[in-house]
């Protein structure tokens, strides 16, 4: 009788798993679009997360989260979560947020200005791009979403590694592109540092508007350069150099994670950035 019980129950195994199988359902975190660039010349793909309350017909302005290395494998999965869990309503550290991941095409063309130093030109022929990737981001990409999402609520500039160096480079040449940035690990060793020897186009006047900046590093050591540089020191540097402005307008924030690396901070820097630039926020505007 036992034996007979356990034949039956496992002839019914294949019947429950076919009954399991017809009531799973995709788990979506976002939405794909394609947006058509006459200034780089070609398609980029834009991944959209949107709040979970967030209708097209409500009267919401929700602040916009501009993610660089927005490709679905590389960081728009996990930074569209940490944005979800800290607008938690129990978490509140964030406002609702659209997030928008902008895939890469060529990554290096676009997050990286021209450099003198021959190796790297010979290594990376197509860098050198980011004054267009810059234009695109403010006259394509940025009224692109303004025109078709519930924007209004202030937006923030996040990149990490050379898409640091790009969201380093937007804060020090054109500010107020941007309300908050966030920028973590930046490979400022670029061109000899030279964006270190660059005079910030923010003074006491500009940005007009409160401008919140997070820098974030590891312990990450030596650049792949020669000489070498550290990265600590370099994104110190920048944020000695932001400081050194003494714009009221301007909040900075700089962590030092020695307990990190190049690879491993990006988590725990994008939470502490989230924390220190917004901490609990306020409802949303309506109006």
């Amino acid at each position: 009788m036992i034996r007979l019980v356990i034949v039956l129950l496992l002839a019914g195994l294949p019947l429950l798993t076919a009954a399991q199988a017809k009531e799973q359902k995709a788990i979506t975190i976002g939405t794909q679009l394609q947006l058509h660039s006459a200034i780089l010349g070609e398609d980029r793909t834009l991944n959209i997360y949107l709040p979970a309350d967030y209708t097209a017909s409500d009267t919401v302005k929700y602040h916009v989260l501009y993610l660089l290395d927005g490709s679905i494998d590389e960081d728009f999965i996990h930074v569209a979560g940490l944005v979800q869990f800290n607008t938690f309503p129990w978490v509140k550290r964030l406002p609702p947020t659209i997030v928008v991941g902008i895939a890469n095409t060529d990554r290096k063309r676009d997050m990286t200005f021209p450099t003198l130093v021959k190796a790297d030109k010979e290594k990376y022929p197509t860098t050198g791009g980011s004054a267009r990737f810059i234009d695109f981001l403010e006259k394509e990409l940025k009224p692109f979403i303004d025109k078709n999402f519930r924007t209004g609520g202030g937006n923030t500039l996040l990149g990490q590694s050379l898409a640091g160096l790009l969201a380093a480079e937007v804060l020090l040449r054109k500010p107020d592109l941007f309300n908050n940035y966030i920028i973590i690990s930046p490979s400022l060793w670029w061109d000899e540092a030279s964006l270190l020897a660059d005079r910030p186009k923010f003074d006491k006047v500009h940005p007009a508007t409160p401008t919140r900046v997070y820098i974030g590093v590891g312990k990450e050591g030596q650049t792949p350069t020669t000489p070498p540089r550290i990265m600590e020191d370099d994104a110190r540097m920048l944020a000695d150099k932001i400081r050194a402005v003494h714009n009221r307008n301007v909040t900075l924030h700089f962590d030092f994670l020695p307990e990190d690396n190049h690879a491993t901070v990006g988590h725990q820097a994008v939470m502490n950035g989230m924390r220190l630039l917004f901490g609990n926020t306020p409802e949303p505007s309506t109006h």
